[in-house]
């Protein structure tokens, strides 16, 4: 059965897209730890970030690195950190918090967003993101 982020990849749910590639995808989590909280993906349904091919590897740390670029300039923090624990969905996923404390990277917290300021802060992102 697919993962809820290859339902993402395929367009049958919804995101808030601020980067796309041929083999990857950034998207808003709908559950931010902190204002700006994304997810990169590969778009191939790959269980454990371990799991993934060297070269793919590779290639999505390159990506996020790309996209939390973007992010620092879209989002005032101080830096962005990284995350990835795969435990909550089932397909590699990177976090990329934007941080100005360490409770910015505690996942209990959620920064609270409407539907409007998020489609407005993707659109922020993703104009300063370059792939």
């Amino acid at each position: 059965m697919a993962t809820l982020f290859t339902k993402i990849v395929h367009g049958e749910v919804p995101c808030y897209k601020v980067a796309e590639n041929s083999q990857f995808l950034a998207f808003l989590d709908i559950s931010p730890n902190a204002r700006g909280h994304t997810l990169c993906i590969p778009k191939k349904e790959v269980d454990k970030i371990f799991d993934l091919e060297e070269e793919i590897y590779r290639e999505l740390m390159l990506f996020a690195r790309k996209v939390a670029i973007g992010l620092e300039k879209a989002v005032s923090c101080e830096r962005v950190g990284m995350a990835v624990v795969g435990l909550e969905v089932p397909h590699v996923h990177v976090h990329l918090i934007p941080l100005n404390s360490m409770k910015d990277m505690d996942f209990s917290n959620n920064y609270k967003m409407s539907e409007e300021e998020f489609a407005k802060l993707a659109d922020e992102i993703s104009r300063e993101v370059v792939l």
